[in-house]
């Protein structure tokens, strides 16, 4: 079967690399010969539903890949004691229920786990469980979690390794005296601008400078940039910083993101399916901050594994404490408190608040929740039609519901 690929932008010769790079597994895809849109559409959100739905399960189709390899016992899921049962939730002067959420934020699929256990899962849209979906930037949080575990190793040398000792593109930019927590803060005080609709952004630069499929385009795009504060002072959302901070986890362990994933939580945790993860050019460097497609099953596996404090085996893979400061608010150098952490969301409504619960999400409609209190794990794939601003209803409003229906 000819693979098509959606090429807006690409110059012959990066189209010629990327039907090179076809994963070795693309004709297990069962989605593999569906109509795929551009990567530009993706963000300028200008795919009409079916074409989303397609393409968001198609990602690999868009950008060489490289595989994330499960391997070993597989960890099971059992149906839980108690499954999900009637939820119900006002949000103003409205009342919302399960079937709602899912019609108005446009989930493709979602999964709940309590206790570790299946309550709920559904998959709509033609998904089945084998759909290898797209991330978004859930990937920050999963490049994060890499980074902790290189600390853990002893590859990183800790929250405060200046980020210039593993990336040598960036020495002499304004990444001189950024440190690691400030990268994971998203504080790093260069200059970004991530408005995803916006052709003259950064984040579209940056988008540019993948598509182009050059080796080290990323890195020369983050170096040009200039300081716009002290590092460690203002937080200002950046994927630019992701693909800082996958450089730096490659830099530290000295090989890919994707085999490091493979052989430190794909495999020891039991993930059922290989998984794919962009790349900045053929056989290059992955995408740190999106591009990561997998299965609804692995990636609330991977909910389970953070919730669980990144146990494996009985022993944490993760420093002491990780999940608790990485996941809760964090505090900027002059003592302001930021509801963000190590590129998790904290929870801003009531009850995630009270519950500790918090998030990595991703744009139109890509969640994994976390509730620790409820040992609660729900993940939803979605395909909204605009990157933001386009789910009726708050998602954390609808999984406190959940969760609190689940006790």
């Amino acid at each position: 079967m000819t693979k098509r690929f959606a090429t807006t932008g690409i110059a012959f010769a990066a189209v010629s690399a990327l039907m090179a790079a076809l994963p070795a597994d693309a004709a297990d895809n069962p989605h593999g010969g569906e109509r795929i849109g551009t990567v530009s559409q993706i963000y300028d959100g200008k795919l009409l539903p079916d074409d989303a739905v397609s393409t968001f399960r198609n990602i690999d189709r868009l950008f060489p890949t490289r595989t994330i390899r499960a391997g070993g016992t597989v960890r099971e899921l059992r149906p839980a004691d108690k499954p999900l049962g009637e939820v119900s939730f006002r949000l103003g002067e409205e009342t919302f229920d399960l079937y709602d959420v899912m019609a108005l934020d446009s989930f493709t699929a979602m999964i709940v786990l309590k206790d570790g256990k299946v309550a709920y899962e559904t998959y709509q849209r033609g998904n089945t469980p084998e759909t290898r979906w797209m991330s978004m930037s859930v990937a920050k949080s999963i490049t994060s979690t890499l980074a902790a575990i290189a600390i853990k190793e002893g590859k990183l040398s800790g929250l405060d390794a200046p980020v210039t000792q593993y990336v040598e593109a960036l020495k002499g930019s304004a990444y001189e005296g950024v440190t690691l927590r400030d990268i994971l803060m998203m504080s790093s005080g260069v200059r970004w601008n991530e408005t995803y609709t916006d052709p003259a952004s950064d984040r579209r630069a940056l988008l540019k400078a993948q598509i182009s499929q050059e080796p080290g385009s990323a890195m020369k795009l983050m170096a040009s940039l200039p300081r716009a504060a002290e590092p460690g002072t203002v937080n200002n959302y950046s994927t630019g910083e992701t693909q800082v901070l996958g450089e730096i986890v490659r830099g530290a362990v000295g090989k890919p993101l994707a085999e490091y994933l493979s052989e430190t939580i794909w495999v020891p945790y039991g993930m059922e399916a290989d998984a794919n993860w962009w790349l900045d050019s053929p056989d290059g460097h992955e995408i740190g901050g999106s591009g990561l497609s997998a299965t609804l099953r692995d990636f609330a596996r991977f909910g389970q594994f953070f919730l669980e404090n990144g146990v494996i085996g009985g022993v944490s893979i993760l420093p002491d404490g990780w999940v608790r400061q990485a996941a809760g608010p964090t505090t900027l150098k002059d003592g302001s408190k930021l509801d963000y952490g190590y590129m998790w969301w904290t929870g801003w409504t009531e009850p995630s608040i009270a519950d500790g619960a918090f998030a990595a999400i991703g744009i139109q409609g890509q969640n994994i929740y976390i509730n620790p209190k409820r040992n609660v794990v729900i993940v939803t794939f979605g395909a909204q039609p605009k990157p933001t601003g386009k789910e009726p209803v708050d998602p954390l409003v609808f999984f406190d519901a959940v969760a609190a229906a689940l006790d």
